[in-house]
């Protein structure tokens, strides 16, 4: 009866004129607006700026030297090469990045850590180097071009060639996005659903693929995106035969070394344009995935 009363439980109210919802936003990162002002500034320095730039230079030009620029037969020919290339090289990169990822996160073998070191190598290895060695490989005379040519299998100076070393710098960004899901993946989920029944290729569609399948989108459009800007290791094994082998950055340059300014930006803004819609779709792609 005569206890002490309990003080009440101090109450947390918003700051005045700010909600509370908006309040608790801010405060979950300390220093945010500062934060928030350097990402915007960092962002406009290295991208938004640089692309304004190409905007406003492609703009200076009349419609009929853009149209000229962007749909003469040759761009149209970049295009395709580039863009198919890069499609043809992501899928390729999926379906042998899951494999060799699943292997390295579920097997232990002589040499495991080799392999997995020698996956970085397309990373630290400068690019006019992969495109030479590629091309030594693939040539008329090379180690396995000479095994290739007899059968009418053309790699070396032709669009396949374009591919093979797109998926040489594609690979290990499958591999590596894919890889971490793999180890965090429980495999008593693989073993519960093995002891109700299930086969493994019901296990594999129903438990491992909807669980990689995210990552595995992710690393596509790595690898797609460093497929469609990709120059050095495609220059020397490509050909650069205008309409035939001539990819889009090449194109580019050649129009930089011909002091056609214009004509390069207007290239180089259908290639941004064209590679933001396939990212875009793909990311929207992975959200249905995740949903």
């Amino acid at each position: 009866m005569g206890g002490a009363i309990p003080a009440p439980a101090p109450t947390v109210t918003p700051a005045a004129g700010r909600p509370l919802r908006l309040q608790r936003a801010l405060g979950s990162l300390p220093g945010f607006g500062l934060s928030l002002g350097i990402t915007i500034s960092c962002l406009s320095l290295i991208v938004l700026i640089p692309l304004s730039g190409l905007v406003w230079k492609t703009a200076s030009l009349g419609a009929t030297e853009l149209l000229h620029a962007v749909l003469s037969p040759r761009a149209l020919a970049a295009y395709r090469l580039s863009f198919g290339a890069a499609l043809i090289a992501g899928s390729v990169n999926v379906v042998f990045g899951l494999i060799l990822a699943w292997v390295l996160t579920r097997y232990d073998f002589p040499g495991r850590q080799i392999v997995d070191a020698a996956i970085d190598l397309p990373f630290a290895l400068p690019t006019a180097v992969a495109g030479i060695a590629l091309t030594t490989l693939y040539v008329e005379q090379g180690w396995l071009g000479r095994f290739l040519e007899p059968h009418g299998i053309k790699v070396a100076f032709a669009p396949a060639g374009v591919a093979v070393a797109m998926i040489f710098v594609g690979l290990p960004f499958v591999i590596r996005t894919v890889q971490p899901v793999l180890m965090d993946l429980d495999v008593h989920m693989e073993e519960a659903a093995a002891t109700l029944g299930a086969s493994r290729l019901y296990t594999l569609r129903k438990v491992i693929v909807p669980a990689v399948l995210p990552a595995a989108m992710t690393g596509f459009a790595l690898a797609f995106a460093r497929a469609v800007g990709e120059y050095g290791s495609v220059v020397f094994i490509s050909g650069n035969m205008p309409g035939r082998t001539e990819i889009a950055p090449l194109l580019i340059v050649t129009k930089l070394e011909q002091f056609d300014y214009g004509g390069a930006t207007a290239v180089a803004l259908v290639m941004l344009v064209l590679s933001f819609v396939m990212l875009l779709v793909v990311n929207l792609l992975q959200s249905t995935v995740r949903r």
